[in-house]
């Protein structure tokens, strides 16, 4: 028995997102921030506090000591009835607000790796369902230097200390939890999505309705048995709302299929000015993870990426990675 979601079916639920129309015009959304809106922390960043962390902590201990997979814990098993409010108030963040909640305070180095573990992955269950990462089924990631190459198209950039550009991840939310920060660099990097198309409506009104139509997808060689080595999705959606999934490294490399064609002038002209409207410093936002701090962000809002890092060999970067739905 599992209590989380599959690759697929968390994909599927992230995926299918309702759409009546297309938006050409600016959108005022709380999710439309910039990076000055970031700098008033208290708006986004919280501190648990003492007796919140206590009690997480003896629901991971009692959780850990069960001698149960980790993948079969329910949030039955895992009661934290004093994080109730703090939970319900970063989903709604997530979901209707900035679409950002940094949680701090987690006492990651005393309680160890193991326990932070059963921590992050317990606390993940109050606030939505846990999915798998990949088609291999991993469910808690490991953000680390591997030592691969990252200059290898299929190899996955969490997996080095090089440069992660902005993308989505196929899941409601994304969470980090920092264990080691690296030496130097290794800053996540967010932007609003709502505010990078508020500023493509304004700047490039011609190419705003092509987010609306499909791009390819590359699926890096990770598809599941049977699956197509790509799929296709419409990068915006809107209802009211916009919702956005961004990923221009594998909409570029999609072409290498030859069931997929080769970019029209306008569709490079869109991923190119998308991802310089990203790349502003009035657009983006830089932090620095420290121990114990837990970054959530919305993938239908938001989009992330990670600066170049160098680790101290003795103890290298390592974050713990979350995928959830919500519902």
């Amino acid at each position: 028995m599992r209590n989380h979601s599959s690759f697929a079916e968390q994909s599927l639920h992230y995926f299918v997102r309702p759409h009546d129309r297309v938006r050409t015009e600016p959108i005022t959304d709380p999710a439309a921030w910039t990076a000055r809106t970031l700098e008033h922390e208290s708006s986004w960043s919280f501190e648990l506090a003492s007796e919140q962390v206590d009690e997480l902590g003896r629901a991971a201990a009692r959780a850990q000591a069960a001698g149960s997979p980790m993948e079969v814990l329910t949030p039955e098993q895992f009661p934290i009835p004093g994080l109730v409010d703090s939970i319900a108030t970063s989903r709604r963040q997530l979901q209707t607000g900035l679409g950002v909640v940094r949680l701090r305070g987690l006492p990651v180095e005393a309680w160890g790796d193991d326990l932070s573990s059963w921590a992050y992955w317990g606390l993940g269950h109050h606030l939505g369902t846990p999915g798998a990462q990949n088609p291999a089924g991993e469910i808690l990631g490991h953000v680390t230097d591997y030592g691969e190459e990252g200059s290898q198209p299929n190899v996955r950039r969490y997996r080095t200390a090089g440069n992660i550009d902005m993308h989505c991840d196929a899941a409601d939310v994304v969470g980090l939890l920092c264990l080691r920060p690296a030496a130097e660099g290794g800053q996540s990097r967010i932007a609003s999505s709502v505010t990078i198309f508020n500023e493509l409506a304004r700047r490039r009104p011609d190419l705003v309705t092509r987010l609306f139509e499909p791009f390819a997808v590359d699926r890096r060689d990770e598809q599941g048995p049977g699956e197509p080595p790509m799929f296709f999705i419409p990068p915006a959606t809107y209802d009211g709302s916009l919702r956005t999934f961004w990923h221009s490294e594998y909409f570029r490399s999609a072409p290498r299929h030859d069931e997929v064609p080769d970019f029209t002038a306008r569709e490079l002209d869109l991923l190119d000015t998308f991802d310089a409207i990203a790349a502003e410093p009035g657009v983006h936002f830089d932090m620095t993870l420290e121990p114990g701090d837990l970054q959530l962000i919305s993938n239908h809002t938001v989009v992330h990426a990670r600066t170049a890092y160098i680790d101290n060999p003795a103890s290298p970067r390592h974050l713990l990675r979350l995928w959830l739905s919500l519902t």
